[in-house]
């Protein structure tokens, strides 16, 4: 079998969305036979703080669930401030091979997620040091994305991370996108469509499974009001204010509760506008570690994923609604475009609300308030859904094949016989 290497600056036990991507398929490669090396920094996201048990070691490493984690130090940022956050993702591009280098050995296959994008900086050097061929993963289009936000202005800083990222994906053996929108964008781009790989994330069906909502509230002391869940990101691109601006319509009805749960660069702004609006119906929690989000979604009664109202969110499929579905909870989806016809039109697990839309979002809310059963009936189907199509064993399964595939085009081989394929053909 082979060694792969995933280079990402995030990573267990840090809670972030891609932390979990690459653990949940980096552990399953590791029971299907293969070496998994994880190189990435110190935890540390999203405040910037660094646990003491990590702290004033430029190397360290670490066997996690079979994984073997390679940590380089690197300047470090909390995630706020547009600036000192680019500085922190540079900073891991140049140190994780100048300080991991040596220690990481020589992997057969480097997989690198984007993004952040100026991770594929290590990648590239260490792909030429170790001639190893690259899979690019890519979860979001960045810059394309950071531009649309308006959070990247910098028409210097566009040019450089547009040609880092185009230049990649052309040096990538397979460039491996999560969404069709995704996929769709870069063959209108001109991407060769047989370096292109469609495997959507996923989630462990296994952790992420319906079990007693009533267990579950007594874990957290909630009462037994109507609960409507948010679990994730509280960032610039999912436009937490409407779900203000919902609860403040709606409040009349003491029955309902809305939790946020999680961290990010807006958390502080939106727990101080909750306060200054005297939103007595709207609780904010903690992020919670991935393997206690089954007992928060199983506390609710419905959950929610948001996003504003941007054309570039209409290839997105966010982790936390496979997780509700999984959980066998419904869903109210705020997304346009390939979420809302996976959730809403093919599992039928969902309700549509207009993105950035409060008077849509509070009704929704309402009707499946009033019907308990309909609900019900969303939660089942989305299990079933998932099961069959977004679970992570299969999904590794996929991606082991590909991967496999790669191993087999790089080796000596299959190199000769190429070789005398091409000769045989000039001199015909």
């Amino acid at each position: 079998m082979a060694h792969i290497l995933f280079i990402s600056r995030y990573y267990l036990p840090e809670k972030a969305a891609a932390a979990v991507c690459v653990s949940e398929t980096a552990q399953r490669l590791v029971a299907l036979g293969h070496q998994v090396t994880v190189l990435t920094t110190v935890p540390n996201y999203p405040t910037g703080i660094v646990p003491p048990a990590y702290r004033g070691k430029a190397l360290q490493e670490e066997m996690l669930n079979g994984v073997r984690v390679v940590r380089v130090w690197c300047y470090l940022s909390a995630n706020k401030g547009f600036l000192r956050r680019i500085l922190a993702q540079f900073s891991f591009g140049f140190t994780a091979p100048l300080l991991g280098g040596k220690t990481i050995g020589r992997p057969d296959i480097i997989i690198v997620g984007s993004p952040p994008l100026f991770n594929v900086i290590a990648a590239r050097i260490l792909a030429t040091w170790k001639r190893s061929p690259l899979v690019c993963w890519i979860a979001d289009l960045w810059p394309e994305s950071a531009v649309q936000l308006g959070a990247l202005k910098s028409r210097l800083l566009i040019r450089f991370s547009e040609w880092l990222e185009w230049s990649t994906y052309l040096s990538s053996s397979i460039v491996w996108v999560v969404t069709e929108g995704m996929q769709n964008r870069l063959l209108e781009r001109g991407l060769d469509p047989e370096r292109l790989l469609l495997l959507h994330n996923g989630v462990d069906t296994t952790a992420f499974r319906p079990s007693s909502q009533l267990a579950a509230r007594q874990l957290l002391h909630w009462d037994e009001r109507f609960v409507v869940v948010y679990a994730g990101t509280h960032g610039l691109s999912h436009g937490l204010f409407t779900i203000l601006d919902a609860a403040e319509q709606i409040q009349d009805y003491k029955d309902i509760r809305f939790v946020l749960a999680g961290d990010g660069a807006e958390k502080s702004a939106l727990v101080q506008e909750a306060q200054r609006r005297n939103l007595t119906n709207v609780s904010f929690l903690d992020p919670f570690p991935h393997d206690q989000v089954p007992q928060l979604l199983a506390a609710a009664d419905v959950c929610l994923a948001h996003t504003r109202k941007l054309e570039l969110f209409q290839g997105m499929l966010p982790i936390k609604m496979y997780e509700a579905m999984a959980c066998g909870r419904p869903v109210l989806l705020a997304l346009n475009g390939e979420a809302c016809r996976l959730a809403v039109e093919k599992a039928h697990a969902a309700l549509y609300v207009e993105p950035e839309n409060p008077k849509m979002l509070a009704g929704a809310i309402l009707h499946l308030y009033e019907h308990r059963e309909e609900a019900q009936l969303l939660g089942q189907c989305g299990r079933v859904y998932v099961q069959e199509h977004f679970d992570y064993d299969k999904l590794t399964s996929t991606l082991n094949n590909r991967l496999l595939r790669l191993i087999g085009d790089k080796s000596p081989e299959h190199q000769a016989v190429t070789s005398n394929k091409t000769k045989a053909s000039l001199l015909r």
